[in-house]
């Protein structure tokens, strides 16, 4: 570390941190609280910068948790033709288990000698 001719320390660089890694940092200091100098040090981080990053997450939760709507979801529209194709598709499956119904009967009444 080099000093300066008036004997201080060069300014130190701020880091810039993505979101994932400030929300990483709040977690890692909320797991060990007694490490917390230590975590904002390695990280280059102040006091006042991990409490502003604790107050936005705070309020991103709030927020979010306040555009959820209880009750159901909401039904979703499903297209026209997509819905015929899949009515069809059902009458279909419908028939066939019909069939597969009466023939299962008839050899049950074979086996069983009726």
């Amino acid at each position: 570390m080099e000093i300066g001719h008036a004997g201080q320390h060069p300014p130190r660089k701020r880091r810039r941190l993505s979101g994932e890694k400030k929300y990483l940092v709040l977690e890692e200091v909320k797991a060990h609280p007694e490490r917390k100098g230590e975590i904002l040090r390695r990280e280059g981080l102040f006091q006042a910068d991990l409490k502003r990053i604790e107050n936005a997450v705070k309020e991103a939760g709030i927020k979010a948790l306040g555009q959820m709507r209880p009750g159901r979801k909401c039904v979703q529209e499903v297209p026209a033709e997509q819905y015929e194709t899949l009515k069809r598709e059902y009458e279909k499956q419908e028939k066939a288990l019909a069939a597969l119904t009466v023939e299962f009967m008839a050899l049950k009444k074979k086996v069983n000698g009726e």
